[in-house]
């Protein structure tokens, strides 16, 4: 595939272009200042923000109400482009965390932000870690390319919108009369995700499959820790109508091998999640787990994404797309991506009471991708 570089040298389209200076400036409701340099021609700018959950959200480690995320815009020749840093506390990523990062990059040093590859590997290089932080900047310099280009991303990789799959929509560890409301208030959707691993799995199951038969995949978030059990719960669920099972195991090195013998046994398909965050892991996880689920937020952005599918697709593996509970903003941007997959989990934006976008729609179930230039959202 012609790399993002090569791209646009070949539109003609970095003649002329120029960057004289940058002003980074961080607006966030732990420390407010502005950096400024000569020309303000290129602008780095954040804000702190938490999102609301519309219910509490409960997986088999934990339970919270709301999540800390970083809105992130760079703004070139009055075109702004718009990124965010989604951080749930396993992350280790916080507001404070990510000003502290996104304080340090300086972008006045590159003469374009058609240099997208020179830029990235920048970011990616300020200091390990923060991929977050580093998805927001990711996202946001997409975003303004595809502005600047005046087109949708997927159209610029020459994905076809139509070969969007459904998303399924996730209904967290509850209550089986909230768990049941919860159902209902997903009837609009094809596929429910199902959070599973406190003991209770099976009455999760059984709650939800009586009031509604639609196709469902579980994520157990390492929460079964017997591969013998496992193995008899996965058959169970598989007559259930699951799809595939995520995350079913610790992740640790030491029970890879458990998980490789589940995984060889399993009547249904197993999703790496905790146990893959960036591209170096995926090589590893040939024949550990079917497939891979891929989170802009885990891996550092788009960019480090289409690496991962192109890695596990050579490796003959499944490849989901997911996310962290956020606003529209970087589940738009994960959907330009999701014609090249086999599954989607893009609700983050759809089970929050406060979103600041606009972009991303789920119709009948199935994601549609807009024609909007960039990640394809609006800021409200």
């Amino acid at each position: 595939m012609t790399n993002r570089r090569q791209f646009i040298k070949n539109t003609g389209l970095m003649a002329g272009v120029t960057l004289i200076g940058s002003t980074i400036k961080a607006c966030d409701n732990i420390d407010k200042r502005a950096v400024k340099t000569a020309d303000e021609t290129m602008k780095l700018s954040y804000t702190a923000y938490d999102i609301q959950m519309k219910h509490v959200f409960t997986i088999a480690s934990s339970s919270r109400s709301t999540t800390p995320v970083m809105l992130v815009q760079v703004e070139y020749d009055g075109v702004i482009g718009y990124g965010e840093a989604a951080m749930p506390p396993y992350l280790g990523e916080s507001h404070l965390t990510a000003a502290k990062f996104l304080e340090q990059v300086n972008l006045s040093q590159f003469s374009s932000p058609f240099l997208l590859e020179d830029i990235l590997d920048y970011i990616e290089n300020i200091k390990p870690g923060n991929y977050a932080a580093k998805a927001s900047v990711d996202i946001a310099l997409h975003d303004l390319l595809g502005k600047l280009l005046n087109e949708p991303l997927h159209k610029l990789w020459g994905l076809n919108p139509e070969k969007t799959p459904n998303t399924s929509f996730t209904i967290g560890i509850d209550h089986r009369e909230v768990v049941r409301k919860k159902v209902k208030e997903a009837s609009a959707y094809n596929i429910l995700k199902v959070k599973l691993g406190k003991g209770n799995d099976k009455a999760m199951i059984e709650t939800i499959r009586s009031v509604s038969d639609v196709p469902l995949c579980v994520d157990v978030n390492q929460g079964w820790k017997d591969k013998h059990e496992a193995l008899d719960l996965i058959y169970w669920l598989k007559e259930k109508g699951v799809l595939f099972v995520e995350q079913p195991m610790p992740k640790s090195k030491e029970g890879r091998d458990d998980m490789a013998w589940l995984t060889q046994n399993s009547p249904l398909p197993t999703i790496a999640d905790e146990a893959l965050q960036t591209v170096a892991d995926v090589l590893p996880l040939k024949g550990v787990y079917s497939g891979i689920n891929i989170k802009l937020m885990k891996c550092g952005g788009l960019r480090a994404a289409r690496k991962m599918i192109t890695i596990a697709r050579a490796l003959d593996m499944k490849v989901m797309i997911g996310c962290m509970t956020a606003t529209s903003c970087p589940i738009s941007a994960a959907a330009q991506l999701s014609p090249l997959v086999d599954w989607a989990d893009l609700d983050g934006n759809l089970l929050i009471s406060n979103d600041v976008y606009q972009g991303l729609k789920v119709v009948k179930g199935k994601i549609t991708l807009n024609n909007k230039p960039g990640i394809g959202v609006i800021k409200l």
